[in-house]
């Protein structure tokens, strides 16, 4: 919320982080923008979760290649890997070339990048195309999010920014139904849904508009001639949150990926008890998102909350005697997950002026999906060093207690920094 106004004008950095002026967009116009953004941010989780279910048709179908039975995985995890790797790129060509432009043409080569695999017959060409998907994931996810700070300002602008949670976590169940129903029709199938993006593009360059820098109060007063390089880049506060955001995506997307191998040790090996289990967590990752956008509280007063339900829900899952206990675990978990993620990108925006947004926005994309690619593998180190997954739960919760403990005394130090003093009585 916005902090008394100080004496003397604060750097502008922290002029974005502590003062944001809210001016509430509405009309059809917005409606039809916020939907076309809402439905670009979308397209990565496609990418994400769309061929998941075809992966044996995969290898079954090249299984007389050499190292099939790691190419095929890496087929589904390389966007998310280029994603990580590329998004702070993006960022930076964000800021130079222009949103909008970037957006659409990215939109367009996701379509032809996407739909590659229905006509090519070698499974390396098939995940070279998807390490370039990738790629254009890594610039409609940045101009997407940065689009949402550049049109709305405030609560609004935090609202926008968990409904993309929301919408991604929804999108996540539909898209591996979508896969899994257009898999009967063969492997190849469900990579014509890529095509939809071609839909999209269009739309995108004749209904969004060109974002001004002085389209909101809450930018710093800066002419658009004014040189950036007189204000350096807020590397310092960003990397922080970046870093935070690595260890985030880990405690978010572990449970996730590790759900089905924590129910098959407890001898669950129904899928459709597996997939409820799942669904149970995913529901509430939406309503966390949900209650971020109703309740009128900062980021950073969320973030101990955030972390501290992570940390209860690994805790829960590592001493789960049956599966309705560790479901009950991931949902604990999946309730923080959804509070965090809005909570560290609003708070991650607040710290950017316009003309750095894309490359902070690039950065914190990198940073997000880094940690989604990095926590299976994080999960297999800690069970084979304390022996199992269960047990390497036990690490992510004395891990995530660290954070909430770290972040609720920084969060205290910031309340107690920013009290006003009390009026002294004179004698007399």
């Amino acid at each position: 919320m916005p902090a008394p106004v100080p004496p003397l004008p604060p750097p502008p950095s922290k002029a974005v982080a502590d003062s944001p002026a809210e001016q509430t967009v509405s009309g059809p116009g917005h409606r039809l923008r916020l939907t076309l953004l809402m439905a670009g941010a979308c397209l990565p989780i496609l990418g994400a979760v769309l061929i998941a279910p075809v992966l044996p048709q995969m290898q079954d179908h090249f299984a007389h290649v050499p190292g099939v039975d790691a190419l095929v995985p890496v087929a589904l995890t390389v966007p998310a890997l280029a994603l990580a790797l590329l998004a702070p790129f993006a960022g930076v060509l964000v800021d130079r070339l222009g949103r909008k432009r970037l957006l659409v043409v990215a939109t367009v080569l996701y379509a032809v990048l996407g739909t590659a695999p229905l006509w090519l017959d070698s499974l390396g060409a098939i995940v070279a195309s998807r390490a370039l998907v990738g790629i254009t994931e890594a610039a409609i996810m940045t101009c997407c999010t940065t689009l949402i700070g550049d049109y709305y300002s405030g609560r609004q602008r935090d609202r926008y920014l968990a409904m993309q949670t929301m919408c991604a976590s929804i999108s996540a169940t539909a898209f591996f139904v979508l896969g899994g129903a257009a898999g009967s029709a063969g492997w190849r199938a469900p990579f014509w849904a890529y095509a939809v993006s071609l839909l999209l593009a269009p739309a995108m360059a004749a209904f969004l508009p060109r974002p001004r820098p002085d389209e909101h109060t809450d930018s710093p007063s800066l002419t658009v001639s004014e040189p950036t390089a007189r204000r350096p880049f807020p590397w310092r506060p960003l990397a922080g949150t970046c870093a935070l955001t690595v260890f985030g995506a880990v405690l978010f997307y572990t449970l996730q990926v590790e759900m089905a191998f924590l129910l098959d040790d407890m001898d669950v090996t129904d899928t459709g008890i597996i997939g409820l289990a799942t669904a149970a967590a995913s529901a509430a990752i939406v309503i966390g998102a949900i209650v971020f956008t109703k309740a009128g509280r900062s980021p950073q007063a969320w973030l101990p909350t955030a972390f501290g339900l992570c940390t209860v829900g690994f805790a829960v899952v590592w001493v789960a005697p049956n599966p309705v206990v560790l479901t009950v675990g991931a949902v604990i978990n999946g309730l923080g997950g959804g509070l965090m993620l809005p909570s560290l990108l609003t708070f991650a925006m607040s710290k950017l002026h316009y003309a750095d947004r894309g490359r902070g926005i690039g950065l914190w994309t990198g940073s997000f999906f880094l940690g989604q690619f990095l926590c299976p593998l994080v999960a297999l180190a800690l069970a084979s060093a304390v022996g199992t997954l269960a047990g390497a739960m036990s690490v992510f919760a004395l891990a995530g207690a660290v954070a909430t403990a770290a972040l609720g005394l920084a969060s205290r130090r910031r309340r107690t920094g920013t009290a006003p003093e009390p009026v002294r009585q004179m004698a007399g």
